[in-house]
């Protein structure tokens, strides 16, 4: 299946929240010919409903520490509620969607991370991606949509990086496909300016990641988005994009990861 051209796409929280960027990003989703996967997070959702249920949302440098009731309001939220209206706005596109998590088919085994400086709590990292699986969906033409939530081998559901998800999803697939990665969030991509939304640097290989990193460039929450994209290209995906809503039809400048 290596002549098929698989899409991984990403769709970050805030995007989410916005109402008509997300509808406008759905319809762009469902557009996309041929094979495609979608994954989300939806971080802010959970924060408020944890406020709501009168639960203290703990956070440790920008990190979300995932204690039992965090972890209650994750499934909630984003196995249910942002999981199923997804599923439910693709259908009325036209596009057969499944919403999944980790735990469905097998599809994404974790272990729970281990306790060094910080204890994340029941924070899963990925070890194992059922590629059989979710290649049986797409040979049915239907589009898996899963939740940053893996599953431990016992069966405990575990609160999992949404960027690492899809950068292992598309890794594992690459083997079956020629695979593309997407990042779709609320800037226009990788900013020479962090202030400036038009300052977007539209080719990174390793050479410009270092230059970058040096510069202090990189910081922040996409230190991890980038590492996540180079360990991707290392291991059989073809292509990286990040951008926003406007990314998947290519209308407006973004970012391109190379090797």
């Amino acid at each position: 299946m290596k002549d098929q051209v698989l899409k991984v796409v990403k769709i970050g929280g805030k995007l989410i929240e916005d109402k008509t960027k997300f509808q406008e990003f759905l319809k762009d989703f469902s557009a996309l010919g041929g094979p495609k996967i979608l994954v989300h997070g939806g971080g802010n959702f959970a924060t408020e409903m944890a406020l709501k249920l009168g639960y203290k949302t703990k956070m440790v440098d920008g990190r979300r520490i995932t204690d039992a009731d965090s972890l209650k309001v994750i499934i909630m939220t984003y196995g249910g509620l942002i999981n199923k209206n997804i599923v439910a706005k693709l259908q009325a596109l036209g596009s057969n969607a499944i919403g999944l998590c980790g735990a469905d088919g097998q599809s994404i085994i974790s272990k729970k991370r281990e306790v060094k400086e910080i204890d994340y709590g029941f924070v899963g990292d990925i070890e194992r991606v059922n590629s059989d699986f979710i290649s049986s969906l797409l040979n049915q033409q239907i589009i898996p949509v899963f939740s940053a939530i893996s599953c431990t081998k016992e069966g405990e559901l575990l609160n999992t990086n949404g960027d690492s998800v899809a950068s292992e999803i598309a890794r594992a697939m690459s083997s079956m496909y020629e695979t593309e990665l997407y990042y779709c969030f609320e800037k226009s991509g990788v900013l020479a300016n962090a202030a400036d939304n038009e300052s977007v640097i539209e080719t990174i290989d390793k050479s410009k990641y270092r230059e970058l990193l040096d510069e202090k460039i990189i910081t922040d929450g996409m230190l991890p988005k980038l590492h996540n994209c180079f360990q991707a290209l290392e291991n059989g995906v073809s292509t990286i994009f990040l951008g926003n809503s406007a990314l998947l039809q290519s209308k407006t400048k973004h970012t391109k990861i190379v090797q």
